[in-house]
């Protein structure tokens, strides 16, 4: 919904950087967005993992508004929907605190109803634990739902909670991994998306 790529890769080098001396390349953290930051940190560098994640906290918060970007077109599919009666949420590997900061910043807090974050589970994506959450509390069947993602362990989720999922390709995953994930479409632009989102010939599913 958000461009936070940037503002990610940036505070994963300045952790790293900070604490340990080093840098990731930008492929490299790119690869690790979608999981949570101390698993992230804590499966390549134990020993300092909470070091690391205070630091990339602290300087991602300090940076938010300068490096977020919007994505054109997001807020206007996010009040379409609503108007179409679809309910619309958020399933992130993100804390709360700065999943509803991102929102805010970006302007997109009020088309939410729905925020289940790092916090609210003890397993996280690719484990289907966040998205059976998101469903118990919309009070819905996961044949009602689609999840809207850019990383591969988005679809894999999905697959893993028994929801339909569409992978973008503007975010964070490469589209040949998305693809090989297995997900019920993957999509290029946001006209394509509306475009599968509002299509009354579509399976029941991605509308």
């Amino acid at each position: 919904m958000v461009n936070t790529i940037p503002l990610i890769i940036a505070s994963y080098e300045h952790a790293m950087w900070s604490v340990l001396g080093v840098r990731p390349s930008p492929e490299e953290a790119r690869g690790w967005i979608g999981q949570t930051l101390y698993g992230t940190f804590s499966g390549r560098h134990p020993e300092r993992a909470q070091e690391l994640v205070d630091s990339y906290v602290a300087w991602n918060a300090d940076h938010l508004t300068d490096l977020l970007e919007e994505y054109p077109g997001v807020e206007e599919l996010l009040a379409d929907l609503a108007g179409s009666g679809a309910v619309i949420g958020v399933v992130t590997s993100k804390r709360h605190v700065s999943a509803t900061n991102t929102l805010r910043a970006a302007g997109l807090d009020g088309h939410l109803p729905l925020l289940v974050a790092m916090e609210d589970t003890d397993a996280h994506k690719p484990d289907p634990e966040p998205l059976l959450l998101a469903l118990q509390r919309l009070g819905v069947r996961p044949a009602e739902c689609v999840y809207i993602g850019d990383a591969v362990v988005d679809v894999q989720a999905a697959r893993a909670a028994g929801m339909a999922s569409i992978a973008v390709t503007w975010g964070a995953g490469d589209r040949d991994d998305l693809v090989a994930a297995g997900p019920l479409a993957v999509v290029d632009t946001m006209a394509e998306l509306r475009a599968l989102l509002f299509d009354k010939t579509a399976p029941d599913v991605a509308r």
